[in-house]
């Protein structure tokens, strides 16, 4: 089992954030832009909260409400389970399936290194297996 910070090295450790001031319909065009499911929301340095465009479907779109006018804190989701740079992916994995989110803040200390998904947990396993599948088939070979 690697630590999570390996993969976050392999695909860039690059966090999107926002702040908890901004209009849920500003969210959604970052969201869009920098092709994510979700951001880390920021306060004054901390972290305070992800928003996801799972919030948005549940909490502004099936209440019937504008985006426009309601801010990210009004949706995000505050209590927020994190990991740590050392934290195994194979417990990201069952983290993530046991609290059904799909996103994971990696956070050293107060400071957020980046975020993970389960995309990015399920690419790392096909990756492993195709190394496995191609060392195997080598030393047949061989």
């Amino acid at each position: 089992m690697k630590p999570i910070l390996e993969l976050l090295k392999r695909r860039g450790a690059l966090v999107h954030q926002i702040s908890p001031s901004v209009t849920v319909f500003e969210a959604l065009r970052r969201l869009a832009d920098y092709g994510v499911g979700a951001m880390v929301v920021i306060d004054q340095g901390r972290l305070v909260g992800v928003v996801s465009e799972r919030d948005y479907t549940r909490k502004v779109a099936l209440q019937g409400k504008n985006s426009k006018e309601i801010t990210v804190a009004d949706i995000m989701t505050r209590d927020v389970v994190t990991v740590t740079p050392q934290t195994g992916t194979r417990t990201c994995m069952t983290l993530m399936s046991q609290k059904k989110i799909r996103h994971l803040p990696v956070v050293d200390g107060t400071q957020v290194l980046g975020m993970i998904s389960m995309r990015d947990i399920m690419d790392d396993i096909i990756v492993d297996h195709e190394q496995t599948i191609s060392q195997l088939t080598s030393y047949i070979s061989s």
